[in-house]
């Protein structure tokens, strides 16, 4: 078994290097129809220059600058590259085997990671908020990887490790004594709100680039309930206030009501999930500003394949109780105009397969501009990013393009044509 695990680790080891993209030049790319990610508006005949990575301009297409290579995606609507903000690259993915992230080493995470961060980019997501692993700083180590250009994949921010209560959602429970868990599994889990605040500067020096925190029980961890509070106003304010004073965001993993209210009064700047949001708790998500990251395509994934595969009936159950409120309350933010940024959950579900939740945000309230921009431009403040996620002069030259109108159909967006990150043509 230990044999065909390695030949396996050297086959991804390959695949993944031989994807690696070349270096970057300067490009001169031709859209047929241009849709830039902050704005509604839909235009032809522009190119844009690239250039050392970056956009230098977009403007009508003329002759080919000196020098340029000019791409020919005339047939094709282009738009900036897509942003998740909440997937789970550095993890072994979602199956009914609790005990699969101990039995897999650090090492083997790594490079499983690796492979997810490969078909994530392939699949036209060119950035992604990875929101934790099980393997703390793993995530660190693949982001680290795909910057130096040692393996191919999006760009990523990363939380390093879950702040959790012990025994909260955050941990993995049922497998063995939390106790007995390797010290790499419990890197956030904190009692008190003085652990909390000690637990959000080591993951900041550890070269986390924001804190994911665990506020109300979860769906997918055994022993907690979707409901429930599990991080006190004054736990999070604690963790805020360290991240904040050093520049960094927070975001709390809320489903129930009440934990979204107490995450939102602690300063969090956003919320994962959102599944049982009221009324009240929408209202004062707009009234703050606090974003909400709502993936509300994986609950019918869960229904299915975990209910194939035998995942643990208390998965199960806890999905049916949040999947159906989580898409009204997504309808209702859409209403009032809340804040909301594209989310997966990716992980979850597999990799690659981003792009599905596109039709669900349409179906449920969002216009196609409105679903493309929260994985664009709105994605991107959301990050606080001034760098990525809209097709103008400065930001990176992460672009997709796609044969088909995703404002007609926007389910053309799981089957990406062409990606270019930083200038450099992925495919």
């Amino acid at each position: 078994m230990q044999r065909v695990r390695h030949r396996y680790l050297i086959a991804v080891l390959a695949a993944t290097l031989a994807a690696t993209p070349a270096a970057a030049q300067t490009l001169y790319v031709e859209a047929g129809r241009l849709i830039d990610g902050v704005t509604n508006d839909v235009r032809t005949g522009q190119c844009i220059t690239v250039e050392a990575e970056r956009i230098k301009a977009v403007a009508p297409c003329g002759a080919t600058p000196a020098g340029a290579t000019r791409i020919d995606w005339s047939g094709f609507t282009v738009l900036p590259g897509l942003i998740d903000l909440h997937t789970h690259l550095a993890d072994l993915g979602q199956s009914a085997d609790l005990a699969a992230p101990i039995e897999a080493s650090p090492a083997e995470t790594a490079l499983v990671g690796a492979r997810n961060a490969r078909v994530t980019l392939d699949a036209g997501f060119t950035s992604v908020r990875d929101v934790g692993t099980y393997r703390g700083l793993t995530d660190v180590t693949l982001r680290n990887a795909i910057e130096r250009g040692d393996v191919p994949g999006p760009r990523m921010w990363v939380a390093g490790a879950y702040i959790t209560m012990p025994k909260g959602g955050g941990e993995l429970n049922g497998v063995v004594p939390n106790e007995q868990l390797p010290s790499d599994m419990r890197l956030g889990v904190a009692a008190t709100p003085a652990e909390a605040a000690a637990k959000t500067t080591f993951l900041l020096d550890s070269g986390a680039d924001f804190i994911k925190t665990i506020a109300t029980g979860a769906v997918l961890a055994i022993g907690t309930e979707p409901g429930a509070v599990e991080l006190s106003e004054d736990y999070l304010r604690a963790v805020v206030k360290v991240a904040h004073a050093r520049g960094k965001k927070v975001t709390a993993h809320a489903h129930g009501a009440e934990g979204i209210k107490i995450a939102i009064n602690a300063g969090v700047d956003s919320i994962e999930h959102a599944s049982l949001a009221d009324e009240e708790a929408l209202q004062l998500a707009k009234t703050r500003g606090t974003w909400l990251a709502m993936d509300i395509y994986n609950g019918t994934y869960i229904d299915d394949v975990g209910t194939k595969e035998g995942w643990p009936e208390e998965y199960l159950r806890k999905n049916r109780e949040t999947t159906d409120a989580q898409r009204v309350a997504f309808r209702r933010a859409v209403e009032i105009g809340v804040n909301i940024g594209y989310a997966t959950d990716a992980g979850v579900y597999p990799h690659g397969l981003n792009a599905r939740q596109f039709r669900n945000m349409v179906k449920y309230g969002m216009t196609p501009m409105q679903a493309i921009q929260s994985a664009t431009g709105r994605a991107a403040v959301e990050m606080g990013r001034g760098d990525i996620g809209a097709i103008v002069p400065g930001r990176f030259a992460d672009l997709v393009a796609v044969k088909a109108d995703p404002l007609a159909d926007i389910s053309v967006l799981e089957k990406i044509d062409h990606v270019m990150k930083g200038g450099v043509i992925v495919r």
